[in-house]
């Protein structure tokens, strides 16, 4: 039996018959994606969250990456947004711009992707757009989240007294990042794992809130992201390095830097953690039971230390230009 001829594309509405249509799980919402939007009803006593990232291949994910592990990571991504705001996941909107000649085999190993995640965090394509592109492969996704009234945990509600806590080990998706560049081996797949498909600390959000005062998943590195929770609060978060939590594959990496401070400074810094970094009031550290890293004071601004002295931060994480 002959291949089939990759260069055959069904036409547009095919391939969303046979790509996009099973990732609805039957949700009434999406109209069977026969229709230019989705209908969704209103939820008595929730707030609706909205998220919404983007991704280009070549600066957010390599060159070449696995399309399934593409389609995961940028749902994955999404829900932590959405664990920070303490919000139950439901349902999501997709656009993606193909290179032209991207074969189908490829569209339907991204589709099994959202396939896979779909089902583990039980939510569903709600509708989107599918388009080609003389550029890279680029995905754009819009994440639906319900919250009860008045809940969500916004990162201005941080008051001076409160403790700052992480959700989990700082630093692995920066060193997943080295693991798959080949620039550091990693431990038997556990760094690059934790880079190429991060779990979103949805099992957190019924705690948050009821004990969070704020929140922010650590996309950008600890030391950014805390400083999003200083800025929108108005405060000064103070951020000590050697307790922060690491993982025993981080740690490795650390018995061979020169200088463990700075060292420190560059885990807290990295990128794609997708762990959490929260403020409460010291009565809900017991209750949270999560590393405490720092504390929120008065003043404005990032202030990082080690064994008790202040230090410089160095790289404080990632933006775009």
């Amino acid at each position: 039996m002959s291949e089939p001829d990759e260069t055959d594309l069904p036409d547009e509405f095919e391939q969303i018959a046979r790509l996009y249509r099973p990732l609805t799980r039957g949700a009434p919402e999406a109209l069977a994606l026969l229709d230019d939007a989705a209908v969704i009803g209103s939820r008595p006593g929730y707030d609706l969250v909205i998220t919404k990232d983007a991704v280009v291949e070549g600066v957010h994910f390599p060159w070449g990456e696995r399309r399934d592990l593409v389609a995961r990571k940028l749902l994955r991504t999404n829900l932590s947004d959405l664990a920070a705001k303490g919000a139950q996941p439901y349902g999501y909107f997709l656009a993606v711009a193909w290179p032209a000649d991207t074969p189908f085999s490829s569209r339907q190993h991204f589709a099994n992707g959202l396939e896979v995640d779909g089902a583990a965090f039980d939510v569903s394509l709600l509708g989107g757009d599918t388009v080609s592109t003389s550029g890279p492969l680029s995905a754009s996704l819009t994440l639906l989240g319900w919250v009860p009234q008045g809940q969500a945990v916004l990162r201005s509600g941080a008051r001076s007294g409160d403790l700052v806590m992480v959700s989990g080990p700082i630093g692995d998706g920066g060193l997943g990042l080295a693991a798959v560049q080949g620039s550091w081996p990693g431990q038997d797949g556990y760094l690059r794992g934790r880079y190429e498909l991060p779990s979103p600390r949805l099992d957190l959000r019924e705690g948050l809130r009821r004990w969070a005062s704020a929140c922010a998943d650590i996309s950008d590195g600890l030391i950014a992201d805390a400083g999003h929770i200083a800025t929108a609060s108005g405060v000064a978060l103070r951020l000590d390095l050697d307790k922060i939590p690491v993982s025993t594959a981080a740690q490795a990496w650390l018995d061979v830097q020169p200088d463990r401070a700075l060292a420190l400074s560059r885990l807290a810094s990295f990128g794609d953690d997708y762990e959490l970094v929260i403020t409460a009031p010291p009565s809900a550290a017991a209750v949270l039971g999560l590393p405490v890293v720092g504390a929120v004071e008065a003043g404005s601004g990032i202030t990082v230390t080690y064994a008790g002295q202040p230090m410089a931060a160095g790289a404080r994480g990632w933006s775009h230009p």
